[in-house]
């Protein structure tokens, strides 16, 4: 009579265990990790590659005007400086006035082409007078040959006056003008209003340069000087523009050292779009070069370092993600290059992968 009922409370415990698992079982499968539709338009996922392995040689140097763009202005006449009309940095046109010499040379042109304008006119004058006496045989031949010699020479002292005046760029006034021979920006000033110049001064009162192409010289130790080579891509950083990279090429080499340094200069060619760049501006140049051997490689930014390893959030699936562990054979700005821990092909997280990494590992 008791087997029976022992064997409806046997079954009936048996079913309360079996939904006590069940139960308990939920709230394991609830855990369960996969990456919500917000977090996926966060990450950014990124195949492993097999490519050459670049090294990057980084120096140091500074911004400088293109030499080929640079024109130095120098005083023609001495005198006394009037007006200056611009300032270090300022941005001129060609043919602006840039300031004022009065000048006692300038004088003297003008009194030389009212002169030499005078000596044609009676030239001419005495020519056409020695011509109509010779039509009527009261001078002999040679006397007109003689006035058209005066005539030509009269002409050669104008021409040579008005020479001086184009190459002057000089006018009525006795004020000789400085003006901007290019389109470009005042890099060098050496004059001040009520400055006293002399006729044999040697010294550039202003220097205008173009800047929408500029060189960066960069100076490199003995040790590297074999690794640059013509022609080589080049990265540009400065501190004012901190987030930005300007890109270049190695276009020459100085192969001469300094004897103080021991270092050889190359010259950076870059395109200097809004004159972002300027002279003397500190800059620090990244060289990249190629080492002849391949390793899989994977954004710079996907390498977390964490207890003293390097890992990479290797992507399966939404629900599936794998912390792996991996060695960084080389670390660039751009990319990494590894030795071991992937294999081509494979995928991995390079933005926000430390939040999957917590998420994970917490």
């Amino acid at each position: 009579m008791k087997s029976p009922f022992y064997m409806v409370m046997l079954a009936a415990c048996s079913l309360w265990l079996t939904a006590c698992d069940t139960r308990k079982e939920q709230p394991e499968e609830s855990k369960a990790f996969m990456l919500s539709d917000t977090m996926m338009s966060r990450i950014k996922l990124d195949t492993v590659k097999t490519e050459p392995v670049r090294n990057e040689l980084t120096l140091v140097g500074k911004v400088v005007p293109d030499e080929n763009r640079i024109i130095k202005v120098y005083p023609l006449v001495g005198g006394n400086i009037e007006e200056v009309n611009v300032e270090l940095g300022d941005n001129v046109k060609k043919g602006q006035k840039l300031a004022t010499i009065r000048s006692g040379e300038v004088a003297d042109f003008e009194r030389q082409m009212i002169q030499a304008q005078s000596d044609l006119l009676i030239a001419q004058k005495n020519l056409s007078s020695t011509e109509d006496l010779f039509e009527s045989k009261l001078v002999p031949e040679k006397d007109v040959i003689t006035a058209r010699q005066m005539v030509d020479k009269s002409k050669a002292e104008l021409s040579r006056v008005k020479e001086i005046f184009s190459i002057y760029g000089l006018g009525k006034s006795t004020n000789y003008i400085v003006k901007s021979p290019i389109d470009g920006f005042i890099i060098d000033k050496n004059v001040n209003r009520g400055m006293q110049l002399r006729s044999d001064n040697s010294e550039s009162l202003f220097t205008v340069g173009q800047i929408t192409d500029v060189w960066v010289m960069a100076n490199v130790n003995e040790s590297d000087i074999p690794r640059v080579k013509l022609g080589m891509p080049a990265d540009v950083r400065t501190i004012s523009f901190s987030d930005e990279v300007f890109k270049g090429k190695v276009d020459k080499i100085y192969n001469v050292l300094d004897p103080d340094t021991k270092a050889m200069k190359i010259r950076i060619q870059l395109q200097n779009a809004g004159f972002k760049l300027k002279p003397e501006m500190h800059a620090t140049v990244s060289l990249n070069f190629e080492e002849g051997s391949e390793m899989q490689s994977i954004p710079a930014e996907s390498i977390i370092f964490d207890k003293s390893k390097n890992w990479v959030m290797v992507y399966h699936g939404r629900s599936n993600i794998e912390t792996r562990p991996v060695e960084v054979y080389r670390s660039l700005a751009n990319r990494a290059y590894i030795s071991n821990g992937l294999k081509p092909g494979e995928t991995v997280i390079s933005r926000n992968q430390l939040l999957v990494y917590d998420a994970l590992n917490d």
